[in-house]
């Protein structure tokens, strides 16, 4: 009983912190105080002061502000391509547990084919052919994402279809669509989630990833991998402006993690 309580209050926690984390990019727009994008020849490479918290690029531009309305871009394009691959890995896993037969091997075969190559040589391969653009980078991501999905909601599926209350929905004569709607996706619902809340984080990596290498946001949009990318030239004379984002990276992606792993020990208690 006591390591549920700590299990859940380490949840409640990291919810909190993640909680402020989302508002302060919603919020970007108040609690910036500067124009990300717009350059200044007099404020060139300042290091941090109290106007400018973090300091400034080498356009003048302010790289808080700059944080704050790239956590935007990056945090919103990671929960939308994380969102899609639920969706859509979710369905696929759930119609092949249960249907199983051709289609089952073959989509199955498909995601090991997928597996069999790195995420981000594919991802780095698809973004190169739509000539990136977060579109792109989205795409080039989600073609091997919903994979994990699909066999994680597979093999629940398979597992449940079995059981005694489900043999008894079939007796009954209720329909396909019900059993799956009614016992087997709400059972499977909880592991599939966890699943997506450990997936944020590398999600989030491959985003900023493939920003970093020009094949994600196109500068001047402020977003973290692209603000790395620009800012290691000069990151000798102005080291705080790789800093800034690249710490905004870390710390999102450890509380998301984290969070992910508090959910899971505490289904496992």
């Amino acid at each position: 009983m006591r390591k549920k309580k700590r299990a859940k209050t380490k949840i409640i926690i990291v919810s909190v912190l993640v909680v402020l984390l989302l508002l302060s990019t919603v919020l970007a727009g108040v609690i910036a105080p500067h124009d990300p994008s717009e350059p200044c020849a007099t404020t060139i490479r300042l290091a941090p002061c109290a106007e400018y918290p973090l300091g400034t690029d080498n356009l003048g531009r302010c790289v808080f502000s700059r944080v704050l309305y790239g956590g935007r871009t990056t945090i919103a394009a990671t929960f939308l391509l994380v969102l899609i691959s639920f969706a859509v890995g979710t369905i696929i896993g759930i119609l092949c547990g249960y249907y199983g037969g051709f289609v089952d091997k073959l989509l199955m075969r498909v995601a090991d084919v997928l597996l069999a190559f790195p995420q981000m040589v594919i991802a780095i391969a698809v973004a190169g052919i739509l000539n990136g653009g977060m579109t792109g980078a989205m795409i080039a991501l989600g073609i091997t994402m919903w994979v994990s999905f699909a066999r994680l909601a597979r093999s629940h599926t398979f597992t449940l279809k079995n059981e005694a209350y489900i043999q008894a929905a079939v007796f009954a004569g209720k329909s396909d669509f019900y059993i799956i709607l009614r016992h087997i996706f709400p059972n499977l619902l909880a592991p599939v989630l966890t699943q997506a809340l450990t997936t944020i984080g590398t999600t989030m990596i491959g985003l900023s990833g493939l920003s970093f290498l020009g094949l994600g946001v196109v500068p001047p949009t402020p977003e973290w991998g692209s603000m790395i990318a620009e800012a290691r030239a000069y990151i000798q004379i102005a080291p705080w402006a790789i800093m800034g984002p690249a710490a905004a990276t870390i710390i999102t992606i450890i509380l998301f993690n984290y969070l992910g792993d508090a959910v899971m020990d505490y289904r496992e208690i």
